[in-house]
């Protein structure tokens, strides 16, 4: 599928991995809605990318009905979705405190895992009537996991399994919307320079980057970004998961 003219939904889409798939989208030609927690931040992107920002936490049913109406009344009906919000608070499973605090692991599920389904069965009841293309494809999800699906650390229990949730569903959404001709393909990124990593001192985040073996650097977000387009443009990748981390297979701690 050719993005250019076509209506898309980036979510978590204000900063780092979902800002610049965002970008490279709109620069594609793609009509972009560019949704996330953080309304104003959205605003802002939309505005230099000649998109529309919608305010919009994920987990909401109402609110990502609301963001979904939003987007059809204002740009058209989706045809591209990529599922970029998320968080990732780290706890042990019993630490200093005491056991892990129930709430945040539901949180952190609530957000990443469920959040990205609720996108995902909005979306593809729109993108189900839209008009196909000749091979009849009508819509494209990229979901987006992490290393730490495979390769969880110290105190990532919570996003380590929310994040395999999101890689244990693509296949199984993936059938289940083949005859609507959408397709469902996951990222597994591994350390990229984010808003979270670019606040640690420049030879912290160097000394993460020679974690790496090659390149022996942080992942770039328009890296992740033009791998999402790839996956846009790809029809035949469906149903599977992508890890985008140059080799690096993550340490204990």
């Amino acid at each position: 599928m050719k993005a250019d003219g076509k209506v898309a939904v980036v979510t978590g889409s204000a900063s780092g991995l979902g800002e610049a798939t965002a970008r490279a989208l709109a620069a594609r030609g793609a009509r972009v809605a560019v949704v996330d927690l953080n309304g104003e931040a959205a605003q802002k992107v939309a505005g230099e990318i000649g998109g529309v920002g919608i305010a919009c936490d994920v987990s909401s049913g109402e609110q990502a009905e609301a963001a979904f109406a939003r987007v059809k009344a204002e740009l058209g009906s989706p045809s591209i979705l990529v599922n970029c919000a998320g968080i990732g608070p780290a706890a042990r499973t019993v630490g200093k405190e005491g056991p892990h605090p129930l709430d945040l692991f539901q949180k952190v599920i609530g957000v990443n895992l469920v959040g990205t389904f609720n996108m995902i069965r909005l979306f593809a009841a729109m993108a189900q009537e839209n008009t196909p293309e000749e091979s009849g494809e009508r819509g494209v999800i990229v979901n987006t996991a992490s290393v730490a699906a495979f390769d969880g650390q110290i105190g990532q229990a919570a996003y380590s399994a929310s994040k395999g949730g999101i890689v244990g569903m693509t296949l199984p959404i993936a059938r289940d919307l083949a005859r609507s001709g959408i397709r469902v393909v996951t990222i597994a990124p591994g350390i990229f320079r984010t808003p979270l990593l670019a606040g640690l001192p420049e030879d912290v985040q160097q000394s993460l980057g020679q974690q790496v073996p090659f390149p022996p650097r942080l992942g770039r977000p328009e890296e992740y970004a033009a791998l999402a387009c790839h996956i846009v443009e790809n029809e035949m990748l469906n149903g599977e998961t992508i890890r985008l981390d140059g080799a690096i297979r993550m340490a204990p701690k």
